[in-house]
């Protein structure tokens, strides 16, 4: 379910994308070139939500940019890893807090100010596609840690289930506890 605002009908022909990004809604402003605010739009975060935000972008122009914080979540949400083509992502800064205090603080003004940090130049980060090398050495790393941590958690349950087990089996991990054989391990858990 989309819900759309629009202040004012004209088109320029060149239009800038403010989004703020959430987890289940997105608010996008459309704004021209001089930096009228032409709609707003809030939808949700599936794929069939992104096709009406492009469709309903592009319905006033040529999208110069969009502008937007967390990149992966606007366009991961919608099973994109990366923006569609010609089409310029930029990552915009958390919003000046003196300012949101002075003006407010709403989605939609958030969104705004994101397309306006595009327009002024003061944003213009192209945000990494998270498909390269690094992100896959990325992916890894974290795939090690888990595996690392949850080794060391299960050496903490075993040694503490060996304290529950029958005197000969304590006696043999002791002597051994990290070279103990998968079989002593199964008597414990039995035993236990």
């Amino acid at each position: 379910m989309a819900i759309e605002n629009s202040t004012s009908p004209a088109q320029s022909g060149h239009v800038v994308i403010g989004v703020d990004t959430h987890k289940h809604v997105h608010v996008a402003a459309v704004l021209d070139p001089i930096g009228g605010v032409l709609a707003t739009l809030t939808i949700p975060t599936d794929a069939g939500g992104f096709r009406h935000l492009l469709n309903w972008a592009t319905s006033f122009g040529h999208i110069i940019a969009f502008g937007h914080r967390r990149h992966r979540i606007l366009w991961c949400s919608t099973g994109l890893i990366r923006p569609p083509p010609r089409v310029l992502s930029i990552e915009v800064n958390r919003p000046d807090r003196r300012m949101r205090r002075r003006v407010g603080k709403s989605d939609t003004l958030d969104a705004e100010n994101a397309a306006r940090a595009v327009l002024a130049g003061f944003a213009t980060a192209i945000p990494k596609t998270a498909d390269g090398t690094a992100e896959m050495i990325r992916q890894l790393k974290v795939v090690r840690d888990t595996v690392v941590k949850n080794r060391a958690a299960t050496m903490v349950t075993l040694k503490a289930m060996s304290l529950h087990v029958p005197e000969p089996l304590r006696k043999e991990l002791a002597r051994r506890p990290r070279s103990c054989s998968p079989g002593t391990w199964q008597r414990c858990a039995r035993a236990s």
